[in-house]
């Protein structure tokens, strides 16, 4: 269900804006993506695990008000961003 260490290194550096950017939104909204992506494939299998969906639910919303953030401050860059990830919105 986590993110292995040489996949978040990897997630880093591809959506890095800078040399040691570890916490822009970008990476951020990267690395839940992938822990979302991983979780919902756990929950197709273990469907009555509602602790899990908790905590996916969680991590969805933090998503979302990452991307609203980035969409008012730079629109570009959100466009850009939802683009590379394959988000709907």
């Amino acid at each position: 269900m986590s993110i292995t260490d040489e996949r978040r290194a990897a997630l880093i550096q591809d959506y890095a804006t800078g040399a040691a950017d570890t916490g822009s939104p970008e990476v951020q909204v990267a690395l839940l993506s992938e822990r979302i992506g991983n979780l919902t494939e756990h929950l197709k299998t273990h469907a009555k695990d509602f602790h899990s969906r908790r905590g996916l639910l969680m991590m969805v919303g933090r998503r979302r008000r990452l991307l609203d953030y980035l969409k008012a401050k730079d629109a570009a860059r959100y466009e850009a961003l939802i683009g590379r990830l394959g988000l709907r919105r």
